[in-house]
């Protein structure tokens, strides 16, 4: 069996290495992957691949930088030489990202069968390129492999029994992959702060806050209030960095920012935090990986059934729900619950894969 596997950010290839791990194990199936470069990263060099214990990309496809059109119908045409000469028995795709759209509807196009990994998510905000990449996606694949039942019952509302597609629940390769760098992770050598100190980590990128001045005011505020009464440490994104050079207020003194920090680093963080305060997707769900509880500096989350069992809230970017919630909320504490597979989803899936006629 031929898997054509396509990826197009660092998140993407350190989710992919757990299932192309699990691909390795098996003399029969032979993964080709390929990089379209939609996000660059200088710390993506043959030490990251080493590091990470990911296969290097066969192929770089190098498109990236450009509108959201531009950039899928190059990687479209790209992707579809790639596919004629390789002639797979499966697309793999991950996510949400212009380049799971532009693998699917190069595949479709070749009536190559799709796996998606991560079906059936949907945060519900069509002004998400995400939310419509994830939907186009979803409605071309061969099989939807859903991380959770929540993500099955979005499928379900949506009709797709009607679909001809085939939907398994195989939980989250995300937990696959925290599991396996837990050992591996490295604390960071810009951040001083010794064992003891207990912190809270947080991130800001996406561009609903980083974008809004008014949002990303409001969280400053709150980080700075909370740092008054507890380290917080924040890795520090670029296009954040830039905003808020443009803000009148500052980050305070006693808000720790750090460059950002690769993977390994990262996991060290959330598993020596005390809390996380975030708006990404996935840093939500490894704060639960950890035990850790986490404030979601956004409105609305795909990872609804954090929010229902009480390990992650909902506050926004409101500076005083932010720090009311830092306060006096009572998170849940029992992390027993099995919502993400239980670091199992790579052999579910590459067991279905390897079972499909």
């Amino acid at each position: 069996m031929k898997i054509v596997t396509i990826l197009g950010a660092r998140p993407q290839f350190i989710k992919a290495g757990s299932v192309s791990r699990e691909f390795a194990e098996h003399e029969s199936i032979k993964e080709v992957i390929i990089h379209t470069g939609q996000h660059y990263d200088a710390n993506m060099s043959d030490i990251f691949f080493d590091e990470m214990k990911i296969p290097k990309p066969d192929y770089f496809l190098g498109i990236g930088g450009s509108s959201h059109g531009a950039m899928t119908g190059q990687m479209i045409e790209k992707i579809e030489e790639v596919l004629i000469n390789e002639k797979p028995d499966w697309v793999l795709v991950y996510g949400d990202t212009n380049s799971t759209l532009a693998g699917a509807l190069a595949a479709s196009k070749l009536h190559i069968k799709i796996a998606h990994i991560e079906a059936g998510l949907r945060s519900f905000n069509m002004k998400m390129p995400e939310e419509v990449n994830r939907i186009i996606t979803d409605r071309i694949s061969t099989i939807l492999f859903c991380p959770t039942k929540v993500a099955i019952n979005n499928l379900q509302k949506e009709g797709v029994d009607s679909w001809n597609v085939d939907v398994q629940l195989s939980g989250d390769v995300m937990q696959d992959g925290a599991f396996f760098y837990k050992n591996l992770a490295v604390k960071p050598g810009n951040i001083n702060i010794d064992s003891k100190t207990r912190f809270v980590l947080s991130t800001i990128h996406r561009a609903e806050n980083t974008d809004d001045v008014a949002r990303l005011t409001d969280i400053v505020e709150a980080l700075n209030c909370i740092a008054e009464v507890k380290t917080v440490i924040l890795p520090l994104h670029p296009r954040t960095k830039a905003k808020l050079a443009e803000l009148p207020i500052k980050l305070n003194d006693s808000v720790k920012v750090i460059n950002p920090v690769g993977y390994l680093n990262m996991i060290w963080l959330i598993d020596n935090s005390d809390l996380v305060m975030t708006d990404s997707g996935g840093l939500q769900k490894e704060a639960y990986f950890f035990a850790k509880p986490c404030i979601t500096l956004r409105d609305e989350t795909e990872w609804v059934e954090l929010v229902d069992n009480n390990f992650n809230v909902l506050a926004g970017a409101d500076q005083a729900r932010i720090v009311e919630t830092f306060n006096h909320h009572v998170f849940a504490e029992n992390y027993d619950l099995d919502l993400y597979g239980g670091g199992e989803a790579s052999k579910t899936i590459v067991s279905y894969l390897l079972s499909y006629e």
